[in-house]
């Protein structure tokens, strides 16, 4: 097979496409897309974002250290996109994509009332990589949206319907095709 040559930038695909919602010292919130975010650490649980500094919300982060990652869905895929193209310099992203916010029970920043998940982190280290800074964070505290817990208490993407985002492009998620551990795991013989 053929291959072609890609700039660094689009290595791995399709990322998550996240609100990211932080607030300045003066009480002022702000959100933000986030592509580059992810989960770093299970125990203790951490995540990771990355910011270029010319944005509002890398301004209000380096301010207080705390920000909420906001998890977006199908519904929300219009505010997703607009939150990353305005800035919050000139436009109250907020009113215009009429998203609500919820005060955060850990930290002074809103939660996203609209995500189905909205996860509490404080900054724990910073890397300034180049065109972005890495933010490294502890978890504080999630909080799910009952409507998405299934019978087991585990969260259901398919009801939630998560977006994420490749190569400028916003993709639903498809059927679940296997589970952790069912390549190795051990056929049921039928009883004749």
């Amino acid at each position: 097979m053929a291959k072609e040559t890609w700039r660094a930038g689009n290595m791995l695909y399709p990322l998550p496409a996240v609100l990211v919602t932080t607030r300045n010292r003066e009480g002022r919130d702000n959100v933000c897309t986030v592509a580059w975010a992810g989960t770093v650490c299970s125990d203790p649980a951490m995540v990771s974002i990355s910011l270029r500094p010319s944005r509002l919300s890398y301004e209000y982060l380096t301010e207080t250290g705390v920000f909420v990652i906001n998890l977006t869905t199908e519904a929300l895929a219009a505010a997703t996109d607009f939150c990353g193209v305005r800035s919050g310099r000139d436009t109250d992203k907020f009113g215009a994509m009429n998203l609500t916010l919820t005060e955060a029970e850990k930290i002074s920043c809103g939660c996203i009332n609209e995500s189905p998940v909205c996860i509490e982190c404080r900054v724990k280290d910073t890397f300034a990589l180049g065109t972005h800074t890495m933010f490294l964070a502890e978890v504080l505290l999630v909080h799910a949206e009952k409507a998405y817990m299934d019978e087991n208490g585990r969260f259901d993407l398919m009801k939630a319907k998560p977006i994420v985002y490749s190569h400028g492009t916003y993709y639903g998620l498809g059927k679940q095709f296997g589970s952790f551990g069912s390549s190795v795991r051990k056929k049921r013989r039928r009883r004749q």
